[in-house]
């Protein structure tokens, strides 16, 4: 007896459609075939996807799903309206259930071989086609996520065609049971340990597996799904009140400024590479929110190093006001741009100011006297401008494996006399001619532009980009999957009445807007911002849009599948009890 039937072959193409005064594009409308299909390695002639960062590919080719799912969320939503194709789904078959679905399992259809390779990870556009936002989240809470094949023999297929398993996955790892150990809460590591032994697990779950299982079992947060969840968590929450004990200038437009607790006591230690929210006091007696990375060795105070900026509201008020024995108020160290441990290469990289978090690292390497092959490069314009050069230069004197280069690009008189000093930039062509190890973790912070242009010129030499580490302080650029590009203004009060709720602060964009009851969730009040954000599902699933609250506390609704990481916050489900700063 087959072991079940296909019911339908659903394709369709990519087009445009309208969404919260929105274009979306997407391929998720489906209509069922007549006759026969010809199924390809990568699709079924017709098909097509919009999204292949999420969708299409060797490993999700073909998705499945099960005519019993249809009467279930019938009967689960009320409704009686579903057409074949209705999730988005290529093929509708009867039988398969994804808790008996192995990983691993073949199947014969027509002419074609597939094997399931990875349950389906859903977004906000199934919500869209089935009118019901919650949908994303429904379909991983129930276990009815559907699957993809991947297509092992490209063949005819059409419906009525009888689904015959002709193997079995080599291990007892279904459909649904690699969604929950993903998506809901435990993250069982024998689980995951068993899923990793199936070599037809798709790559991208694979990775995340792997993430999750080298996290200690029971952790908070899920780090396989975003690297949010990474960090250790907050100190403290909120700010608490620190002391400036000193302030030192280290160039003509950067001070230093250490930070000591009011009462004496040792301050929770950072990790190298952190940074602090610090809320700035400015003179009309408003207050803006801004990071600065700790740039001291590890111990019981925190430095920060500020650049005046002509238009930055923050570092000005600094430079003019803050001395010692003034009260700043500052958030615990957060941040995953953190020093990895390890016995390998390491290569700092940065210019500028970008300095600060670099030298934190430097500041470790140097304390545990590492004995690390260690490469220190770094761009300023002029000696003159060049922060910390003494202080980077007497640590890696101490290091019996470091080396360093630095370029000015515009040097004055003498600047280049020093040895391992070159005028110009940090540029790809200087990059390949130092013998940077291709085995080495790198870690860049700078301008934006600096650091795209660098981690572009490692990557093109053979450096893997999960050995690229980047640092950045502006807001993150946005992930809208799907949207189709608008021009939008710059960040500002959303249109319309203001809000009478609780002020939201985002931190990363320097913007403060109270709340307002015509927004569901802190996502759609930072749109209406025009706040740079990134999300996929809308319903709390995926965490694509988890993020750090520094301040404040949330209510939900609906519930995530399961909660952030302590200190974070998912944007898409969540509204403000009180005031609250997030790191957008």
């Amino acid at each position: 007896m087959p072991d079940g039937r296909l019911l339908a072959v659903n394709v369709g193409l990519p087009a445009d459609v309208s969404w919260r005064g929105r274009t979306v594009y997407t391929g998720i409308w489906k209509r069922p075939v007549e006759g026969a299909a010809f199924v390809r390695r990568l699709n079924i002639d017709g098909d097509g996807q919009a999204d292949l960062a999420g969708h299409g590919g060797e490993h999700r080719a073909v998705f499945v799903y099960q005519i019993d799912s249809y009467r279930y969320w019938e009967r689960q939503l009320g409704r009686a309206d579903f057409t074949y194709g209705q999730f988005g789904e290529n093929f509708t078959v009867d039988g398969l259930a994804d808790d008996e679905v192995r990983i691993g399992d073949r199947y014969q259809i027509g002419d074609a071989v597939f094997e399931v390779s990875q349950p389906r990870v859903t977004c906000y556009r199934l919500g869209i086609r089935m009118d019901e936002p919650r949908m994303p989240a429904l379909v991983v809470s129930h276990r009815r996520p559907g699957f993809y094949f991947r297509v092992l023999a490209e063949g005819r297929v059409e419906a009525g065609a009888p689904i015959v398993k002709i193997a079995s996955g080599p291990e007892p790892v279904t459909v649904a049971d690699v969604d929950g150990l993903l998506y809901l809460p435990g993250h069982r590591h024998d689980g995951m340990a068993q899923a990793l032994r199936i070599d037809a697990l798709s790559p991208g779950w694979k990775a995340s597996l792997r993430a999750l299982l080298d996290e200690p079992e029971g952790g908070g947060g899920n780090v396989g799904l975003t690297a949010a969840a990474a960090a250790p968590p907050p100190a403290w929450s909120g700010f608490r009140p620190l002391r400036i004990t000193r302030v030192e200038s280290e160039t003509s437009s950067v001070r230093s400024f250490t930070l000591d607790a009011t009462d004496g006591a040792p301050l929770p230690e950072a990790q190298p590479g952190q940074y602090v929210p610090v809320r700035v006091p400015l003179s009309d007696g408003a207050t803006v929110v801004r990071n600065y990375s700790l740039s001291g060795p590890p111990g019981a105070a925190y430095r920060i190093s500020v650049k005046r900026e002509s238009h930055g509201q923050a570092s000005r008020a600094l430079h003019a006001a803050a001395s010692v024995g003034y009260l700043l108020d500052v958030g615990a160290p957060r941040g995953t741009f953190t020093l990895v441990a390890g016995a390998g290469p390491v290569v700092l990289i940065s210019a500028g100011v970008g300095v600060t978090p670099v030298l934190a690292m430097l500041f470790a390497l140097a304390g545990e006297r590492s004995t690390r092959p260690i490469w220190w490069l770094h761009g300023a314009r002029s000696r003159a401008d060049h922060a910390f050069a003494a202080e980077a230069a007497r640590l890696l004197a101490g290091l019996p494996a470091a080396r360093s280069h630095v370029c000015y690009s515009q040097p004055a008189a003498g600047d280049l006399d020093a040895e391992g000093a070159s005028a110009g930039r940090l540029s790809a062509e200087l990059l390949g001619g130092l013998g940077l190890p291709v085995e080495a973790d790198f870690y860049l912070c700078g301008p934006e532009l600096f650091m795209a242009d660098v981690s572009g010129a490692l990557a093109a030499s053979g450096v893997a980009p999960s050995r690229i580490y980047t640092e950045h302080f502006g807001a993150l650029a946005a992930v809208t999957p799907g949207v189709v590009p608008q021009p939008t203004g710059p960040p500002g009060p959303p249109d319309g009445p203001p809000g009478t709720g609780p002020l939201v602060t985002f931190a990363r964009t320097g913007l403060a807007a109270p709340w307002a009851s015509r927004y569901a969730n802190l996502l759609e009040l930072a749109e209406a911002c025009r706040v740079p954000v990134q999300w996929a599902c809308r319903t709390g699933v995926c965490h694509t849009c988890e993020t750090g609250l520094v301040a404040g506390a949330v209510d939900y609704d609906p519930e995530p599948v399961e909660p952030p990481a302590a200190g974070n916050v998912l944007v898409c489900c969540s509204r403000p009890v009180d005031e609250v700063v997030v790191e957008l």
